[in-house]
């Protein structure tokens, strides 16, 4: 098997020595102002996983003050150390104010990567205001036996009454249509033809026009 060509970049290794030099300052400050053994090297660390954290938070868009904020902390904790160690200031003779500030700062990160890591990034919208989401699911479709005729019945010409049974050829073309549509459906859902009276009850017309467009239908 060949290996793999390994690619060396410099932006990289730049942020690799940078970080070390800045451990090492951070490292050596806390040890000059007392604090020593272990405690010395989680000042540092504290410091990196600050600063990843609001980076984080500026990457995410969300709560951009915050993430600023909380990174210019950490920023100045960083340049300060790298300062304070380059010579001008006597680390076998640490001011009291900085021993306050190193002693200080893991309640300020503690504060500082709580609030990042348990910030509301995504805020949750009004439940009365916030749009209902559309449904894909589709109502099934009426069947036929559910499909129920209409009982409006088309204007009748004034021309036929009790006494007088209509012709078949004067019933309107209209109603023969509809009564058609209501005999179909009844006999699809009883398998029998509909008879006169329950036309007429259906139609709600006079059983002479209801017998003459039976007359039609046959």
């Amino acid at each position: 098997m060949r290996a793999l060509p390994v690619r060396v970049d410099a932006v990289l290794v730049q942020a690799l020595i940078a970080a070390a030099l800045s451990f090492a300052h951070l490292h050596d400050l806390a040890l000059a102002a007392g604090q020593d053994g272990w405690k010395a090297w989680a000042y540092p660390v504290s410091v990196d996983l600050l600063l990843v954290a609001a980076w984080r938070r500026l990457r995410s868009g969300e709560a951009k003050t915050a993430g600023w904020c909380w990174f210019l902390v950490a920023l100045t904790a960083s340049l300060g150390a790298n300062v304070a160690t380059a010579g001008l200031l006597d680390l076998e003779d640490v001011p009291a104010w900085l021993r306050i500030l190193v002693a200080g700062w893991p309640a300020v990160a503690f504060l500082g990567g709580t609030l990042l890591a348990h910030g509301a990034a995504h805020p949750s919208a009004d439940p009365a205001t916030a749009p209902e989401p559309p449904s894909t699911a589709q109502a099934p479709g009426p069947t036929a036996a559910d499909v129920e005729p209409p009982t409006a019945t088309p204007e009748l010409p004034n021309t036929t009454s009790e006494s007088t049974p209509p012709s078949p050829s004067s019933v309107p073309p209209a109603l023969v249509t509809l009564a058609r549509k209501v005999a179909d459906e009844h006999r699809a859902r009883t398998g029998t033809d509909i008879d006169t009276s329950t036309l007429r009850a259906r139609l709600g017309v006079p059983m002479p026009l209801a017998e003459a467009i039976t007359t039609q239908l046959t």
